[in-house]
C-alpha cells in the first residue's frame, strides 16, 4: 500500500463486477432505507449504516466476501471498517453509487 493508496476513490463500477464474480458474495448497500428505495444496485441487500452494530444481522458468515457500497463512499468506508472489527474478514467497500454506471432497480 502507497503513501497516497488511502486518497484513492474505491470504484463501484470494478467493484460490482467483481463481485458477480465472486462465488457467495454478498453485495451490502449502507444508505438509508429511503435512499435504496429510490434506486439501488440489484441483487444489493439494505442494511444502513446507523443500524450496523453487534447485533445486527449481516445475510453472510464471517468469511463470505461482503461488497459494501454508499452514496459516495463515506459511509461503506465506516461500514467496511465496523464490519471488521465485527469479526467479517472478506469485507470491501466498493464506494458511491453516485459513480456507477449500470443497471438500478427501485
Amino acid at each position: 500500500m502507497g503513501m497516497f493508496d488511502f486518497f484513492r476513490v474505491p470504484d463501484i463500477n470494478q467493484g460490482v463486477k467483481e463481485y458477480g464474480e465472486t462465488p457467495g458474495a454478498v453485495l451490502l448497500d449502507v444508505r438509508s432505507p429511503q435512499e435504496y428505495r429510490e434506486g439501488h444496485i440489484p441483487g444489493s441487500r439494505n442494511l444502513p449504516l446507523e443500524s450496523l452494530g453487534a447485533d445486527s444481522v449481516v445475510p453472510a458468515g464471517k468469511d463470505a466476501p461482503l461488497f459494501v457500497y454508499c452514496y459516495s463512499g463515506g459511509r461503506s468506508r465506516q461500514a467496511a471498517g465496523q464490519l471488521v472489527r465485527m469479526g467479517y474478514v472478506n469485507t470491501r467497500n466498493i464506494g458511491g453509487i453516485a459513480a456507477y454506471r449500470g443497471k438500478v432497480e427501485y
